[in-house]
C-alpha cells in the first residue's frame, strides 16, 4: 500500500480527543450516528476536526436523520453501515449531495460478489470492506484480507475491521491495485470513543514513512 493512503480514524466523540488526534494527521474522522452503538454521538460535539474531513456512519436510517446530522456535525461524507440498497444510497445522495462510502461486511470470497451492485453505482464513491460479525463493526477482529485479491472491479475501497497499532508493517505490505486507505477504531482505543492519541500518532508515522 502507498504512503500517500488515506486514514480514517472511527467512532470519535470527546472533544479534546477529537482535537488530539487531529493533530496526528489523519485524512478522516469518523462519527457514528447510531444509537447502537458505544461510540454514537448522541449530541454534537463541542469540538469538529477541520483539518480532515468528516465522515457520519449511518446503520440502516431514515433520510431525514441522515440529513440532521449532516448539517449539525458538517459532514463532508456519508458513511452507511447497514444493509442499504444500492438505491437508498442514491437517494441519500440525492438528498444531501454529499459522497457516499458504503461499508461491506467480508469473511469469504462469496462475500465480495455482494458488492457488485454497490460498484455500479455511481453515486457511491467508495467502499469500505469490514469484519463481517454479529455486531455492526467494531468487533476488533480481522478478516482475511487475502480474500480481497477476488475483487476486480474499479470501486476504490478502504480496508477495515480490526487493524491495530502492532499492523503497521503488514498495512504497508498489503497491495491491492484499489485499496486507497484504511480505517482504524476500537483497537486504538482506552475506553469506547476515547482514542489513544500516542498510539495513534505512532502508527500513522509507521505507514507513512519507509
Amino acid at each position: 500500500m502507498n504512503s500517500g493512503m488515506i486514514v480514517k480514524v472511527c467512532g470519535m466523540r470527546q472533544p479534546q480527543n477529537i482535537k488530539a488526534v487531529e493533530e496526528t494527521g489523519p485524512d478522516w474522522m469518523g462519527f457514528i450516528c447510531w444509537e447502537g452503538s458505544k461510540r454514537n454521538v448522541a449530541t454534537t460535539p463541542s469540538y469538529l476536526p477541520i483539518r480532515c474531513h468528516r465522515v457520519g456512519v449511518f446503520v440502516n436510517p431514515s433520510i431525514d436523520f441522515i440529513i440532521q446530522r449532516a448539517s449539525e456535525l458538517r459532514l463532508n461524507y456519508i458513511q452507511l453501515h447497514g444493509n442499504e440498497t444500492p438505491n437508498f444510497c442514491i437517494q441519500v445522495h440525492q438528498a444531501t449531495s454529499l459522497p457516499i462510502i458504503k461499508a461491506i461486511s467480508i469473511n469469504t470470497e462469496f462475500d465480495i460478489a455482494q458488492s457488485m451492485p454497490y460498484c455500479d453505482t455511481e453515486e457511491i464513491e467508495y467502499l469500505l470492506f469490514d469484519t463481517k460479525c454479529t455486531s455492526v463493526g467494531g468487533s476488533g477482529e480481522q478478516f482475511d484480507w487475502d480474500v480481497l485479491q477476488a475483487y476486480d472491479r474499479q470501486k476504490p475501497f478502504l480496508l477495515s475491521g480490526g487493524i491495530g497499532p502492532d499492523d503497521a508493517k503488514r498495512v504497508k505490505e498489503f497491495n491491492h491495485p484499489r485499496c486507497i486507505g484504511i480505517d482504524i477504531n476500537s483497537r486504538f482505543e482506552t475506553a469506547p470513543a476515547m482514542k489513544d492519541v500516542e498510539a495513534i500518532q505512532q502508527f500513522i508515522h509507521e505507514i507513512r514513512n519507509p
